[in-house]
This record gives C-alpha cells, structure tokens and sequence, in this order.
C-alpha cells in the first residue's frame, strides 16, 4: 500500500484528471470481465502493462511487487478448479485446467487495470472530488477513514520492525518467531493508541462528520507545461 502511494504520487499522470484515469481504468477492467479469455484477457493485459510500464511511466520494479502479492492469491485459488470432490473421493476435474486458465486470464488482467489507476491517482485527489458528488459523501468519508486507519497501521508495523531488526530480534528463527508474536501485540496497542489520537484531533478541530479539503482544478486532458496551450486545451474539471 505503501509503495502504491508513493508511485502515485510521483506519477507524471498526476496531473490528470482522476475521471480520466478511472475512464481508461474502468474500460480495461470491464474488457478483462466481458470479452472472451482468449485472446481477450492477454490482450487487455498487455495493453494495461504498456500503458503503465510505458506511457504512465510507472517504476517496473514497484509495479510488479505490488502485483505479486494478489497474483499468488490468484494462482492458489485457481487451483480448486483443478479438482473435484464426489463420493469417491478427491479426483481431477474435467476441465479444470480450462477453467482455473480463463480465471486467472481474467484476473490477472482486472489487477492490471485497476494497479494501473491506483499508481497513478493519489486517493488524497479522488476522495474530495468523490465527496462533492450527490449521495457520496458518506461513501468517501467512510473510505478516508479506512485508508488512514490502514496507513497507521503499516507505519506502525514498519516502525516497530526496524526497532526489532536495530535490537538483532532477526538473526535466527528463534528471535524471529519471537519478534513477530512481539510485534503482532506491539502493532494492536500501538495502533489502538494512534487511532484514538486521531480522533481526539479530529473531534477538538469541530469534526461534525465531514472535512472540507481544497484540491486544485485539473484539466480533463493533460498539457505539458512545455508548450502553450493548443486549441485542443481543454478547461480544468
């Protein structure tokens, strides 16, 4: 989540609106669900790792560790589809390879699409502009608090490893275990405490349910500040 957030926010496709992004996002995700496995899902794959790799310029290196984590859940749950369960015990499933290949095609693809839009829009520029809109605002609210709760959990758990890591706790498995029952303790106090700070702060600032927070107008399409504007500029949204 982390590494996500920093790439977003040193996107160059910051500067673009979030609506387009989420367009070109969104459009790949529902080609990856609607169109056929093959070649569908590959094809939209590819186009979601170009468009990242290559015109987003998102680091490769951060692109494919934050897709590792779900692409190992992908591959672990296909492998269902390769068996089957009867009176006569575990067997292999007729069609099963089939099957467990479109899942992960289709998969696969979706998480491209959607990583695509996540290192490259910064949640801090989605949720305001997503709270402006009729019958939203509770929705983004709800997901501000989330996403802030979940940031002071991993700070928290970053910290208490480097001090884990600073007092030798992983130079054997022993230590190790030992380190990370600590830690699972360490990280619950730690971010039960912060949270409650946050809402002390939140609660002596007037919070009465939402925030106002400014953001700065962008435009629907990019413009480089290397040239004038076109007669193609568009306004800022």
């Amino acid at each position: 989540m982390l590494a996500i957030d920093a790439a977003a926010y040193r996107s160059p496709w910051r500067r673009r609106h979030p609506a387009a992004k989420a367009v070109l996002a969104g459009t790949l995700l529902l080609c990856a669900l609607v169109l056929p496995p093959w070649p569908g899902a590959p094809i939209t794959a590819a186009i979601a790792l170009a468009i990242a790799l290559g015109w987003a310029r998102v680091p490769p290196r951060a692109f494919l560790r934050s897709a590792r984590a779900p692409l190992a859940f992908i591959v672990t749950g296909s492998l269902t589809f390769l068996v089957s369960v009867d009176t006569s015990g575990l067997t292999w499933a007729p069609g099963g390879a089939a099957r467990a290949g479109e899942v992960i095609g289709r998969c696969v693809a979706a998480v491209l699409a959607q990583l695509l839009f996540a290192m490259t829009t910064p949640l801090a520029d989605v949720l305001p502009r997503l709270a402006r809109r009729r019958g939203l605002a509770g929705l983004a609210e709800v997901a501000g608090l989330v996403y802030r709760m979940l940031s002071v959990v991993l700070e928290t758990v970053d910290a208490v490893r480097t001090a884990q890591a600073d007092r030798l706790g992983t130079l054997s498995w022993r230590a190790r275990w030992r380190s990370v029952t600590g830690l699972a303790a360490q990280v619950f106090v730690l971010s039960f405490e912060r949270a409650r700070r946050l809402e002390d702060g939140l609660r002596d600032r007037g919070y009465t349910g939402g925030l106002a927070v400014s953001v700065g107008p962008l435009p629907c399409a990019a413009v480089s500040s290397r040239w004038p504007r076109s007669p193609g500029w568009r306004r800022p949204c």
